[in-house]
């Protein structure tokens, strides 16, 4: 009976451990697609200008939240009216993926 658990437990780990390295593959891929890199730089650490913030290493829920906010429309100070733009079709699943992989650089 242990030895089950023991298989079990190894088992979901595992898989837990591969479908945490797909998302956070995902995640990068997406950053790139979506284009983000153009502005806050290759991975959210140098953006191309000083008007631009860091963006990695920030909360997983704070950046989701940001995005949301900007491609919704209720964020609208700074340069956030040309980052509607880019990040209009991005969806819900989308930034959440990207948020984790940016939350996970630094």
């Amino acid at each position: 009976m242990n030895r089950k658990i023991l298989l079990r437990t190894s088992g979901a780990l595992l898989l837990f451990t591969f479908l945490e390295h797909v998302c956070a593959d995902q995640g990068a891929i997406l950053y790139k697609a979506k284009i983000c890199h153009t502005c806050h730089g290759e991975d959210g650490t140098h953006p191309v200008t000083d008007d631009y913030p860091v963006i990695a290493g920030q909360p997983t829920k704070y950046l989701g939240r940001q995005m949301k906010d900007i491609r919704d429309g209720r964020r609208n100070n700074g340069l956030s009216q040309s980052m509607q733009a880019a990040v209009s079709t991005v969806t819900d699943e989308e930034f959440e993926l990207i948020a984790e992989w940016l939350a996970s650089r630094w």
